[in-house]
C-alpha cells in the first residue's frame, strides 16, 4: 500500500511535490474507502485511490513521470543511463531530462517513497547530483540515501555511511552476519560507488537480500505505474503453448462483453515458435469459424480495456497500486465508475489495491465518487513553469475558500474555484487568419 511519494527538481516541480495517500484530517464521508494496515500497536491508513485534475502541459503526467523514474533507478540499482530506448518515459532512461530546463544552477534531484509491504512500513529515499538539462558529461553522483524499517533507520548516506538499528531487521540478515557484523560494515564503507545505490548493491550483497527481495518485489510487481496507457500493447505468454490455438480468457472475455465487443468473442492466438499471442477476435458463427487481428475490427476503446482490464486484476488480486497515465482515455465513464467504486468496496479490495490516474474529464468531481483528499490538482505558474500540487481537502471546510461536502465540486471547478484551469480563447488566431485570407 502507497502511503507517500515525494520529488523534487524532477522536470517542472522545481519545488518539492508531495504526493500523499494518507487520508487527510476531519474528512467525513466514503470512509468505506480508506485502508488500514496494522503494523505492531500502530495503524496506518491508506486511501484507496486518488484521481488528478489540471490543464494541458500542468505537470500532471510528470507526476506519473517521477514515480515511473524513481522506480526504474531503483530496480537498476545506479543512475546511469539505461540502454533501453522502448521505454515511453525517456527521462527513466536518460536522466540528463530530468532537471527542471529553467534551473540555472545544479540543485540535486531527489525522490522518497513511503508504502507498506509483507507487514512492514518503508521508508527509503536518495538525492542525487545530475547536473543541469540536458548536460550529458556532467559527473554523476548519489549525494543521500536513507532506509527506514517500521520507523527505525537501518542506513543512512551522506558524506559516508552510518548504520544504526540493523537489530531492526535481524531476521531478515544474510547468514552469519552477526559474526562478520564489523568486516560488513567496514567493507561497504570503503566500496560505495559513486554512481550506484547502496540499497541495491552494497547493502544487498553483504547485508540483506531478503529485504532487498521484498522491496524490490513490491516495487516491480505492485507498484505497477503506466507512464502512456495508450502505448500499451498487451502481449500474452502461454507455457507450453501450441502453435495456431486460440485461448480464452474467461474472466477477460466476460469483462469484454460487458463492456462491448463487436465479435462474438476474444481470444489470445498463439502462432510461431515462442509463446507470444496476441489478441485476436473470434467468431463462432461462421462454418468452420474465424479470427482476425482485433485492431482491425474492434473499437480502440474496446482494445484499450482489454490491455487495461488486466491490470486493474492485478492490482485487485494482489493489492497492488495501479497508477495510470489518462486511465480513462476512450473508455466510457461509466465504466471507470464502477471500477472506481470497486476499488472502493471493502467487500472486494480486501488486499488493499489503490488506482491513481489523471484526467481531464470532471465527471468524477463528484463528492458521492471521491473523497476531497483523493482529489488532487497540478497547476504551473505563467511566469516561472514550476507546477504546484495540491489536493482539495487543503482547502479546508470554513471560510470563503472552504470545501464542503454537499457544494457541487464541478461547478466550483469551472468557475475557478479551486485553481488547475486555464481560460483558453482561440478566437484571435483564427480571426487573424481569417483576415489574411481575405487580403489574400
Amino acid at each position: 500500500m502507497l502511503l507517500e511519494f515525494k520529488t523534487k527538481n524532477y522536470k517542472s516541480f522545481k519545488d518539492e511535490l508531495v504526493f500523499s495517500l494518507m487520508p487527510a484530517p476531519k474528512q467525513k464521508g466514503l470512509d468505506y474507502s480508506v485502508l488500514e494496515e496494522t503494523l505492531g500497536k500502530k495503524v496506518y491508513k491508506g486511501l484507496s485511490s486518488a484521481v488528478i485534475y489540471g490543464p494541458n502541459a500542468s505537470g500532471k503526467t510528470n507526476i506519473i513521470g517521477a514515480m515511473d523514474t524513481f522506480k526504474s533507478i531503483v530496480l537498476r540499482g545506479n543512475i546511469r543511463n539505461d540502454d533501453d530506448k522502448s521505454d515511453p518515459n525517456a527521462a527513466a532512461t536518460a536522466l540528463e531530462l530530468i532537471p527542471n530546463n529553467s534551473n540555472e544552477g545544479t540543485d540535486p534531484v531527489s525522490f522518497a517513497i513511503k508504502f507498506i509491504t509483507d507487514g512492514m512500513l518503508v521508508e527509503y529515499s536518495f538525492s542525487v547530483a545530475l547536473g543541469k538539462f540536458l548536460d550529458i558529461d556532467y559527473k554523476r553522483k548519489v549525494l543521500s540515501e536513507t532506509l527506514t524499517i517500521n520507523d527505525s533507520l537501518i542506513f543512512s548516506r551522506n558524506d559516508g555511511l552510518e548504520f544504526d538499528a540493523l537489530d531492526a531487521i535481524q531476521g531478515l540478515l544474510v547468514n552469519a552476519f552477526e559474526q562478520n557484523a564489523e568486516g560488513a560494515i567496514s567493507l561497504a564503507k570503503s566500496n560505495l560507488n559513486e554512481e550506484e545505490l547502496f540499497l541495491m548493491n552494497g547493502f544487498k550483497t553483504m547485508f540483506s537480500s531478503k529485504l532487498v527481495a521484498l522491496i524490490s518485489s513490491w516495487l516491480d510487481n505492485k507498484f505497477m505505474v503506466i507512464y502512456r496507457a495508450d502505448s500499451i500493447h498487451l502481449i500474452r505468454k502461454f507455457s507450453d503453448p501450441k502453435k495456431k490455438s486460440i485461448y480464452v480468457e474467461k474472466t477477460l472475455n466476460e469483462a469484454a462483453t460487458y463492456f462491448g465487443i463487436n465479435s462474438n468473442a476474444l481470444g489470445y492466438v498463439v502462432d510461431g515458435d515462442n509463446n507470444e499471442a496476441k489478441l485476436f477476435s473470434l467468431f463462432h458463427k461462421t462454418k468452420k469459424g474465424a479470427a482476425i487481428p482485433a485492431e482491425l475490427f474492434e473499437s480502440y476503446g474496446t482494445i484499450r480495456f482489454v490491455n487495461m482490464f488486466p491490470l486493474v486484476v492485478n492490482a485487485l488480486l494482489n493489492g497492488g497500486t495501479l497508477v495510470v497515465d489518462e486511465f480513462d482515455a476512450s473508455i466510457h465513464p461509466m465504466a471507470l465508475m464502477n471500477i472506481i467504486n470497486i476499488f472502493h468496496n471493502d467487500d472486494i479490495n480486501i488486499h488493499h489495491a489503490q488506482l491513481v490516474f489523471n484526467t481531464h474529464n470532471p465527471i468524477f468531481l463528484n463528492a458521492n465518487l471521491y473523497r476531497r483528499d483523493e482529489i488532487k490538482f497540478v497547476e504551473r505558474d505563467e511566469e516561472t513553469h514550476f507546477s504546484s500540487h495540491y489536493s482539495l481537502s487543503d482547502f479546508g471546510t470554513t471560510g470563503k475558500s472552504g470545501v464542503r461536502k454537499n457544494e457541487d465540486y464541478m461547478k466550483n471547478y469551472f468557475v475557478d474555484r479551486y485553481g488547475a484551469i486555464k481560460d483558453i480563447d482561440f478566437t484571435p488566431i483564427f480571426e487573424e487568419l481569417m483576415s489574411r485570407g481575405k487580403e489574400v
